[in-house]
């Protein structure tokens, strides 16, 4: 490949800077034109490193005038009329948050610095409603325009503060009831006359921040099937943009287009945001995966947040439900500081994505996006509650098993369980379920597929592991026989809908000793 192809725009968000500097923009904007020619406050939640505050940037040049920067963009030829408004932007990326006393002088400063923009002084101090009001009035009467109001990580100052202790938690309802003050200013008669255009952006929707219970005409983009391809990558715009850069990484790296293809589709893409079967890449992490020509965990690279951890290890969750998870959709709406809900989060926070939905019963059901989310995040959770500082050796058991080597994969899994600290096992007093836990996060956190508690019309499958030449069909015992166990898939047939796929099918039997803390002996049999 001879051409040049456009640098990607890796961690860069402002829209300007892309086109000037010839990155790669990905057109949004047709989406974009039809959010500003239907409505006029917005609200959309979505996963960090998703676009957010690059969609900010483009709605900022959009309503700014700036027309030449979108040559080539769907918008530049539309009947847009480019019209010049004044835009007040809060990005509380930038604006620090330690504590509500920080939190209200930071922002009294962006505002006051917003003001400068204008060449506007503003007079009041201390209090934070009437600074961000009298900003409003000001800008609006010297200008002579509706004023656009774009809010970018609306709720960083709570999120920074969850799943840290009972001080922190105090910190981040402090800092909500701070913000549903100053966000109330954008309800009041004196701003909604002056205002063309409201978006905000979030991880997740805290209904007690006033931008929710007291702006009733805004407009919840989040699970909004018209808009659930407004940020991510999809397919047809990999076709469109990307191909260059699939054509590039497989030739210098020698393989196969159509493989690699599938295998992008497999660590970056699944993300479905409504009911509507609509499925993106997170751009992030397939765009490093072109920089760098490796498919490896970018998403992961900042770590799973604290307080979800904090909130499955209190929640007394069986985490391998979460491969199948049904939810209706009021169960989406629930986010209050004093009872947050783990599943919502993840939802939001892109831990988990729609995998299907039964429109006849409102039935949602969740599930991980992509293999880059499940083996990071099971890894962390492994890590995080059982291994601790330790090293694992699970990264091997996904070559043994696709190699067919399920003594060798087994004795690896026993190792692993070896090395979770004495103490720490001994405080969970493990049980079964216990058991089934960890054994599904060594295993999955190795990437290797594997699901949990598989109904069938006689009983109910322990745990299968498919792979591209085998079955591995696994029922566990605890304190028991591993014989038992054996006989037990036999006596049910839960082989029997994986018989005929062209695969060969394996039998395994495990049983975990609660006084060994381990696998005590296990049986394989090939069907």
């Amino acid at each position: 490949m001879n051409k040049k192809l456009k640098n990607l725009p890796i961690g860069i968000s402002d829209f300007e800077s892309i086109i000037n500097e010839g990155y790669l923009y990905i057109d949004k904007t047709e989406k974009i034109y039809e959010l500003i020619s239907g409505g006029k406050y917005y609200f959309l939640s979505r996963p960090r490193r998703f676009g957010k505050s690059l969609l900010i940037s483009t709605l900022y040049n959009i309503f700014r005038g700036k027309k030449e920067l979108f040559k080539g963009l769907y918008i530049y030829d539309s009947d847009y009329e480019w019209e010049e408004y004044p835009v007040v932007v809060l990005d509380f990326n930038e604006i620090s948050n330690d504590t509500p006393d920080i939190l209200k002088k930071s922002i009294e400063e962006y505002l006051r610095n917003i003001g400068k923009g204008y060449g506007i002084e503003l007079e009041n101090k201390g209090k934070l409603k009437e600074v961000f009001k009298e900003l409003v009035v000001k800008i609006g009467n010297k200008i002579g325009k509706d004023i656009v109001f774009l809010i970018d990580e609306y709720d960083k100052p709570i999120i920074d503060h969850l799943g840290k202790g009972e001080e922190e938690l105090r910190i981040a309802e402090e800092n909500r009831n701070l913000l549903k003050s100053f966000y109330g200013v954008l309800k009041g008669a004196s701003v909604v006359k002056k205002t063309r255009f409201v978006f905000i952006t979030g991880i997740t929707k805290f209904s007690k921040v006033s931008i929710f219970s007291e702006l009733n005409n805004l407009t919840d983009l989040t699970m909004d099937k018209r808009y659930c391809d407004i940020l991510g990558i999809t397919e047809e715009e990999i076709d469109r943009d990307l191909t260059p850069y699939i054509e590039r990484f497989c030739e210098e790296e020698n393989i196969n287009c159509e493989e690699l293809r599938e295998e992008l589709r497999g660590y970056y893409n699944g993300y479905r945001f409504s009911s509507k079967d609509v499925r993106v890449y997170n751009p992030f992490s397939l765009f490093s995966a072109f920089e760098k020509r490796s498919i490896e965990n970018y998403w992961f690279e900042t770590g799973t947040p604290t307080f979800l951890i904090n909130l499955i290890e209190e929640g007394n969750i069986y985490i391998p439900e979460y491969e199948d998870y049904e939810v209706s959709s009021s169960q989406f709406s629930v986010y209050e500081l004093d009872r947050l809900s783990p599943l919502p989060l993840m939802f939001q926070s892109g831990y988990l994505t729609i995998k299907d939905y039964n429109a006849e019963d409102d039935l949602y059901v969740l599930s991980y996006p992509n293999k880059e989310v499940r083996v990071s995040f099971t890894e962390s959770i492994l890590t995080r509650l059982y291994l601790g500082d330790g090293e694992s050796k699970h990264k091997k058991i996904r070559s043994k098993l696709n190699r067919g080597e399920v003594e060798e994969a087994i004795e690896i899994i026993k190792s692993v369980f070896s090395e979770i600290p004495y103490t720490l096992m001994k405080k969970k007093k493990l049980d079964e379920a216990d058991f089934h836990i960890l054994f599904y996060l060594i295993v999955s956190s190795s990437g290797v597929g594997i699901k949990s508690e598989i109904l069938t019309s006689k009983g109910r499958i322990d745990a299968l592991i498919e792979t591209r030449e085998r079955f591995y069909i696994f029922e566990f015992k605890c304190n028991q026989d591993a014989n038992k166990a054996i006989q037990q898939i036999k006596e049910k047939k839960y082989y029997e809908p994986y018989k005929n796929r062209g695969k060969e099918i394996i039998l395994i039997g495990i049983n975990f000793s609660t006084e060994e803390r381990n696998i005590a002996d296990y049986k394989i049999e090939v069907l």
